[in-house]
């Protein structure tokens, strides 16, 4: 299991089964919201996560217009993880508030990369979004199958 928590710990959270994919987005959306040249997220089922303490949210913009909800610590502010429109069921977590960072597995939206950044492996690298099916791992994908079937 991976444990994480805001900057003040008045919210903990359990991830119960193992992640089905993280990626570091460079979208000017992400940007934005972090301050940042990029975020790093944890996609896990929606089921997997266990939340303690007091959690507000707000809807926030995405480049394809359809929009996602953010969840933040009430107390400290740290943006914690997001529903995604598109991926009904699934959550991001945002993977810097994990106790053990994980390595991304593909940077999206390099098109809007800032110039300083320089990612060593091209191969793990898409202007924009990335095909799921051509890039999550076998398992992941069948994880996902056998979600959506029930």
């Amino acid at each position: 299991h991976l444990k994480g928590s805001c900057a003040c710990g008045k919210v903990i959270y359990e991830i119960t089964d193992k992640p089905l994919f993280t990626q570091a987005c460079h979208c000017k959306n992400c940007k934005k919201s972090t301050g940042s040249s990029y975020v790093i997220h944890t996609m896990i089922f929606e089921d997997d996560l266990i939340v303690e303490g007091n959690v507000s949210s707000a809807e926030l913009p995405t480049g394809s217009g359809k929009g996602y909800r953010a969840y933040f610590c009430i107390n400290c502010g740290v943006y914690l993880y997001c529903k995604y429109r598109v991926a009904v069921g699934r959550i991001a977590v945002r993977t810097a508030t994990l106790d053990n960072l994980i390595t991304p597995q593909a940077h999206i939206f390099i098109k809007d990369k800032d110039p300083w950044i320089d990612i060593k492996n091209k191969e793990i690298c898409f202007d924009t979004m990335y095909d799921r099916d051509k890039v999550w791992s076998e398992e992941s994908l069948k994880r996902l199958e056998e979600k959506s079937k029930k």
